[in-house]
């Protein structure tokens, strides 16, 4: 994120889905090392030539923060960022 500030969150990687609404469309979900919190990225495939690096983790600014309220859903999202 190009405007980082000490209060963002640093969030990895633990999930990626193709959305079923929209063709050439990406989800990326982001994690807090708990689990318990989540940051989500929609990301269009446009063209071969549009480069945007998907990194392991970014930094999120804490409003851009969900919950996640299911605890087996929490602990994957732990599992894998604490993995990435």
């Amino acid at each position: 994120m190009s405007n980082q500030s000490e209060d963002d969150v640093r969030v990895w990687l633990v999930e990626r889905t193709y959305s079923d609404d929209e063709q050439n469309l990406i989800i990326l979900t982001y994690a807090t090392p708990d689990g318990e919190q989540y940051y989500r990225k929609e990301r269009a495939l446009t063209s071969f030539t549009d480069v945007r690096d998907t990194t392991a983790a970014v930094d999120a600014e804490p409003g851009n923060l969900g919950m996640v309220d299911d605890p087996d859903l929490q602990e994957q999202y732990a599992a894998e960022a604490q993995r990435m």
